[in-house]
């Protein structure tokens, strides 16, 4: 509670999901990096080495109960703090920054993801075209501020392109968590086809 402001089944999700997955993981968003942890700890406990990129623009952020003057510089010593640092791969900008993309394309090389976690802005659909090519079939999803109070700026537009998504049968509904979470999977191939 004090490292993220996710629920906490979408955390144990975060962590199922990274310990079950298949592939690599990557998040957008990573703010304090409870979410991060909780990933990183799924991947420790499978046992087995799968990559972890997170990608998060920093900056401050006040008037709020996780507030901090430098949320880079909190999310890299949460990750110490929690001896998960080395199995996670920081990069600080916008997952629409053209270097941005390209870096991580090049630490994933061939692997693909097998989790997507995102709780950035709400350019959803951009994030899809930016790495849905990396995707595997069935990857699991976890996409924040899909709900939750009307202030949310974030909400409606990443409602919309969700909800998008699914019915262009891109992603699968597995259930909506917490706060404001929905969770689902990634398709490659639309059923039928």
């Amino acid at each position: 509670a004090r490292q993220s402001m996710l629920h906490p089944d979408v955390l144990q999700l975060a962590y199922h999901f990274a310990r079950i997955s298949r592939g690599a993981v990557l998040e957008i968003g990573a703010f304090r990096g409870g979410a991060t942890v909780a990933a990183a700890w799924g991947l420790r406990d499978a046992g087995e080495q799968k990559k972890f990129v997170t990608i998060e623009p920093g900056g401050p952020l006040r008037n709020h109960p996780l507030a901090t003057r430098n949320i880079s510089r909190t999310l890299k010593r949460n990750l110490e703090r929690e001896k998960v640092r080395g199995l996670v791969t920081v990069l600080d900008g916008r997952s629409d920054d053209p270097r941005i993309i390209a870096t991580v394309y090049h630490a994933l090389g061939r692997d693909r993801i097998g989790l997507l976690m995102i709780d950035a802005d709400a350019g959803i659909k951009r994030d899809f075209d930016n790495f849905g090519s990396k995707l595997l079939d069935g990857c699991w999803i976890i996409i924040d501020d899909y709900g939750g109070p009307a202030e949310n700026r974030k909400g409606a537009p990443t409602k919309k392109q969700v909800n998008d998504l699914v019915a262009a049968e891109k992603l699968i509904t597995l259930g909506y968590y917490g706060y404001a979470t929905w969770v689902g999977k990634w398709v490659t191939s639309p059923p039928g086809q």
